[in-house]
């Protein structure tokens, strides 16, 4: 079942598409990144399997982009916007906030504030392409819930093996940032979003849900 709604933010009206399970054992608030909207390939495929398996998955479009704009607004306006989409998540199922990119790094900055019992980084960008003494590893540190990094093994924004080794983390196989992978790489195009899906579904069901009954 889907429903989408408008969510009111410090910053403006922002938007909220739910793909409910029908007993959700966990809900999953997941926001996108600064080039992209929800219908990013990661954040569709998650929202079209989770449910299939118990788990709610709440896309949450930031103002910015419902605004038509090009170009996202600060880290701290989309925060807020994170805030204002949780608070209005009527699930009594655990929450596991995420998001792509800027998405993660947001997620990364309010899982605790929002008391999430996980956290879902996709694609998260360590650096800017190219900038690696940019970093933006205390964000990915500074979050104290159970965290997996589902990363791109090429991608420019932090390759796997730059993060420090006690990260968990699911490597696409020749993945770039968005998660596209060549058309000639080891892993087909479905292939890569059966890994994303998978990864997740295993993580929240050991991190997350454990022996919890259906909410």
């Amino acid at each position: 079942m889907t429903h989408e709604s408008v969510v009111q933010t410090p910053h403006g009206p922002g938007r909220m598409v739910t793909h409910r399970a029908r007993q959700p054992s966990a809900t999953m608030l997941l926001s996108h990144g600064a080039g992209g909207g929800i219908g990013a390939r990661d954040l569709e495929g998650l929202s079209h399997y989770l449910p299939r398996n118990g788990i709610t998955v709440v896309l949450f479009e930031q103002p910015w982009r419902v605004a038509g704009r090009k170009v996202a607004t600060p880290p701290a306006t989309l925060d807020a916007g994170l805030v204002a989409a949780a608070k209005r998540l009527r699930s009594k199922a655990p929450l596991v906030v995420g998001g792509r990119s800027a998405g993660a790094r947001s997620a990364a900055r309010c899982a605790d504030q929002l008391g999430a019992a996980g956290c879902l980084a996709l694609s998260f960008p360590l650096h800017p392409p190219g900038r690696p003494e940019k970093s933006r590893l205390p964000e990915l540190q500074g979050c104290s819930v159970p965290m997996l990094v589902i990363q791109g093994e090429k991608d420019t924004m932090g390759r796997p093996e730059e993060f420090p080794a006690d990260v968990e983390m699911c490597v696409v196989p020749a993945a770039d940032h968005g998660l596209k992978v060549p058309a000639s790489g080891p892993v087909s195009q479905a292939e890569a979003l059966e890994i994303i899906v998978e990864s997740t579904l295993e993580w929240v069901v050991r991190e997350v849900t454990g022996n919890q009954q259906p909410a």
